[in-house]
């Protein structure tokens, strides 16, 4: 058994590693360049995310889809996947996360292009889209036929997502959310958390998309508001150590640099390494995961809904990342005893310690705020892993996968998710593979058309193009 976990995190490490950042960062940078440098409209992305547009065809509202969308992405990545990077990376992996994040706005906004472009009508009314759904429309034949080679990108894409929902939306969440709770509560048992975990899930995902939707418009916003006020919080207390903090992360995103007495790690390739892959998996930017729920939103064109998506980069990697990063990175140089003395060895170590700082409430923020994520980010993948078992299996499939999608999650709370993480994970960074090749397949058709929408001020304009009935299944 040990020889096969020992290969599964082999195979883990090399996926996650040089081959995928340079695939995902080089898509980065050059959709930006078709974009015409998309990133520059983030203003009016914001200025959309919270305009509804009720006569145009979706199921949930832009704002609805953007905030189930940022419970899968705002999550412990953000928490404790920065601290991580730092001690592995050092203070520069921080720049380096938030570049990743700035680039990959682009690349968010390409792939909910596609998706919303190619989204299409199920049996009852409601949009169904994604990568699958780009591949198998995008490059229909005259006949109506699609060629072998978009199909199998399509089934790749969903299949690796199904998995990765078990995995990153439901074991490692809850997993998290046990070991949250019995760390500050140890006589809590395992299962009754795993039960818990079960009912909270079931009452919202067997709604569906809207009551996912409603739940996640309520929550979003005020677990990511408390979270970045215990960040500004924390950063006043460290003010003068700030400035200091900025500049350390600078220098040590571009020089070798030994931080904080070699307690961290130090170097130019491990910043960038670690910096780009945890802000590669913190905001999803290329996984096509989020055009997923984009596809549902009521959006009159592809732009519109596209530039209300890369607003989830933004807030995600560009601003909560960011205000992590200086909050470690402050509270190191404040309290250089917690890495003198050993007391930190991971990422929750470090976080932990720097919301500690706040008298009384800074510890309860941080744990409240954890469990929110946690089960934003089970509620989000649920979504995710549902339209990918509908476009594989058909409409019948949906129920059994949201009973086995609950069973999981009770079984990472009480301690059976290891595995599980893993192999998800590796399906997690598969899951880019197929999305960034019809993505960059697509980039002709997307810089045409985001000159027309976005460049020429037609935001305004009614998509006339049908949405196509979904073949029965």
């Amino acid at each position: 058994m040990d020889v096969i976990v020992n290969a599964i995190n082999s195979i883990d490490a090399f996926i996650w590693g040089p081959p995928m950042i340079v695939m995902l960062l080089g898509s980065h940078l050059y959709l930006t360049f078709r974009t015409r440098f998309i990133q520059r409209k983030i203003p009016t992305a914001i200025r959309l995310s919270v305009t509804k547009d009720p006569d145009a065809p979706g199921d949930i509202s832009q704002f609805g889809a953007l905030t189930t969308a940022l419970s899968a992405t705002i999550g412990t990545g953000n928490i404790v996947g920065v601290g991580t990077a730092i001690l592995a990376g050092g203070p520069g992996a921080v720049l380096w996360m938030w570049l990743t994040g700035v680039f990959g706005i682009a690349t968010k906004y390409a792939e909910t292009y596609a998706a919303v472009k190619y989204r299409v009508e199920d049996h009852n009314g409601n949009m169904l889209g994604g990568a699958m759904y780009a591949w198998k429309r995008a490059f229909k034949r005259e006949d109506g036929s699609t060629p072998w080679w978009a199909l199998l990108g399509a089934g790749a894409f969903a299949l690796f997502t199904v998995i990765a929902s078990f995995g990153i939306g439901s074991a490692v969440q809850s997993s998290a959310m046990t070991s949250i709770i019995t760390s500050n509560a140890p006589g809590v048992p395992a299962w009754g958390i795993g039960l818990a975990v079960v009912i909270m899930v079931s009452l919202v995902i067997f709604g569906g998309i809207k009551f996912i939707s409603s739940v996640c418009e309520k929550l979003v916003p005020f677990m990511a508001i408390a979270y970045a006020w215990g960040c500004i919080v924390i950063i006043g207390m460290n003010w003068e150590f700030v400035w200091p903090a900025i500049c350390l992360i600078f220098e040590c995103a571009f020089t070798p640099k030994a931080a904080f007495g070699g307690a961290v790690g130090s170097g130019l390739m491990l910043a960038l390494q670690f910096g780009c892959a945890r802000g590669l998996f913190s905001n999803e930017s290329g996984l096509g995961s989020a055009p997923i729920v984009a596809s549902a939103a009521s959006t009159r064109n592809p732009a519109r809904q596209a530039l209300v998506s890369m607003t989830g980069t933004f807030w995600d990697t560009v601003v909560i990342c960011a205000l992590t990063g200086i909050v470690l990175v402050s509270t190191m140089l404040a309290n250089p005893e917690i890495m003198e003395q050993g007391i930190i060895s991971a990422g929750a170590d470090l976080t932990s310690a720097a919301f500690a700082s706040i008298p009384y409430i800074g510890t309860p923020i941080l744990v409240i705020g954890m469990i929110l994520f946690a089960y934003s980010t089970i509620l989000g993948w649920s979504y995710y892993g549902n339209r990918c078992v509908t476009y594989l299996f058909g409409k019948n499939a949906i129920r059994p996968y949201q009973v086995l999608y609950v069973l999981v999650a009770f079984l990472g709370a009480i301690g059976v998710g290891d595995v599980v993480w893993t192999v998800s994970d590796i399906t997690n960074a598969l899951m880019a593979v197929p999305n960034i090749i019809v993505v960059l397949l697509l980039s002709g058709m997307i810089a045409r058309e985001t000159k027309h929408y976005v460049w020429e001020h037609n935001l305004d304009e009614v998509d006339e193009a049908p949405i196509p009935k979904l073949e029965a299944k």
